[in-house]
């Protein structure tokens, strides 16, 4: 299998380069990611239309990964709470070593091609349920064992990968392949590699979030009141909504708990 994610920079040299040099050829490469991305949101759209009626009848959404790949679902797993006022464990990041490779990183973890599955099945995993792999390679045993027994079992599968036709692609019934060329530094999927995986994985989330009703208009109206700052952002809201005071506003907030309730049952 060729790995573009492995292939020699566009660049060489590059700790000759000026500062402003390796900034700007950062960014002229990062500029390419998002017209990949593009390219792939038929599939995208298809995986979301699998997922919302699966999660509509009780179905969770797991993310599976090592490294920065694994980093990146556990991030936006933990996002989806706040953001939407979903319960915690609606949406599941799981990553190669545990939670302790979030920071750091654990040998030889992603190699185990028995550990993915087994990670999977203590949160009894089911066919309700959708599996995300998401490996810039494509080749990683890990994710790979995982979903192999996932289509044994049943279970929907997708991935997010950056090269064409990989192991990975192969064991997913909803594969997205994300291919952004070699990277600034060689093999440092870290850089366009995850930028490509965390834009599809907002896409993802978002697009899943807003068909299950968790957006208003264009407002988070299920977030959580977590600190000052979001309170401040719930009031007004309430008072774009309602045409109360910013008082007012605060008032129904603290009553309610959440802007959708607040607007739902204030009756001026």
């Amino acid at each position: 299998m060729n790995k573009t994610t492995e292939s020699d920079s566009y660049y060489d040299s590059l700790e000759q380069m000026s500062t402003a040099d390796l900034l700007a050829n950062i960014n002229k490469e990062d500029k390419t990611v998002a017209h990949t991305v593009e390219k792939q949101i038929p599939q995208i759209e298809k995986l979301v239309n699998a997922i919302v009626p699966k999660m509509e009848k009780g179905g969770r959404l797991f993310y599976i990964g090592a490294g920065t790949s694994g980093r990146l679902g556990i991030v936006d797993a933990s996002e989806c709470p706040p953001t939407f006022g979903v319960v915690h464990g609606l949406i599941i990041g799981l990553m190669a070593g545990g939670d302790k490779a979030i920071r750091k990183a654990v040998e030889f973890a992603e190699d185990d091609k028995n550990l993915g599955w087994m990670d999977l099945q203590s949160h009894n995993i089911n066919e309700d349920d959708v599996v995300i792999g998401i490996a810039a390679s494509g080749t990683t045993p890990y994710v790979i064992g995982a979903l192999e027994n996932c289509q044994k079992q049943n279970i929907t599968t997708a991935c997010i990968v950056c090269n064409e036709n990989s192991p990975l692609s192969k064991v997913a019934d909803f594969p997205i392949e994300v291919i952004v060329g070699p990277e600034f530094v060689t093999g440092s999927t870290r850089m366009k590699a995850g930028t490509a995986q965390k834009l599809v994985l907002n896409m993802i989330s978002t697009a899943v979030m807003i068909k299950l009703g968790k957006v208003k208009g264009n407002k988070m109206v299920d977030m959580q009141l977590s600190n000052n700052k979001l309170k401040d952002r719930g009031a007004k809201m309430i008072m774009k909504e309602t045409g109360v005071s910013y008082q007012k506003a605060e008032q129904l907030l603290s009553q309610y708990g959440s802007v959708r309730k607040a607007v739902d049952n204030y009756n001026g």
